[in-house]
């Protein structure tokens, strides 16, 4: 999956469980954790596997499971003594839909369910061929995408995800368009106290 969609995917559940559990749109620092989070494995992963070559493919240390659950303990345990649990909840939340949401983009991808990617060190994911480097992959790949979206040559399961960004945004102005609404309060903070 691409990382705009992991985001939108963690956004949405989160936007849902907020709404379920504590009847209010997301906070701010909410919306940010659960963005941040859910992309944090391949900001992890891809740099050190196409750039600097410490692993042989993107699928690593940031998409183990023996790294996820306990990384999400953690941050929920200190987001927890900070006062501040529904934080640690969207981190965990946003980092822990991003594993199975890759091994789903391997089945509608590639036609078969690829649990060795969350696996490491357990199991390694064997290497496609050698990277020209992370901006040169990244380019590579998003120029693949981008051909195929403007051509209409995608297959259902991508449009679909269009779909879901469609609906995320209309749910993010729902939740009065958090982290932005935040800055902008900000702003006019500072601008009237210089009065």
């Amino acid at each position: 999956m691409w990382p705009w969609e992991h985001a939108i995917v963690g956004y949405l559940a989160y936007s849902l469980c907020s709404h379920l559990v504590y009847r209010r749109s997301p906070g701010g620092l909410e919306a940010f954790a659960v963005v941040f989070a859910s992309v944090l494995p391949d900001i992890i992963d891809k740099p050190l596997a196409w750039e600097f070559g410490i692993f042989d493919a993107g699928y690593a240390l940031g998409h183990s499971v023996f790294m996820a659950v306990p990384l999400a303990l953690i941050v929920g345990a200190i987001t927890q003594s900070a006062g501040r649990p529904r934080v640690g909840l969207a981190f965990g939340l946003g980092y822990l839909l991003h594993l199975p949401g890759d091994v789903l983009d391997t089945y509608f991808r590639g036609g078969q369910i690829r649990f060795d990617i969350l696996l490491w060190p357990v199991k390694t994911v064997e290497s496609a061929g050698t990277s020209p480097g992370f901006v040169n992959e990244f380019r590579r790949l998003f120029g693949q995408y981008l051909a195929r979206l403007l051509a209409g040559e995608l297959p259902a399961y991508r449009w679909a995800q269009l779909g879901l960004l469609g609906i995320a945004a209309l749910v993010w102005l729902y939740d009065g368009a958090p982290v932005v609404r935040e800055c902008l309060r900000g702003c006019v903070r500072i601008v009237t106290s210089g009065r």
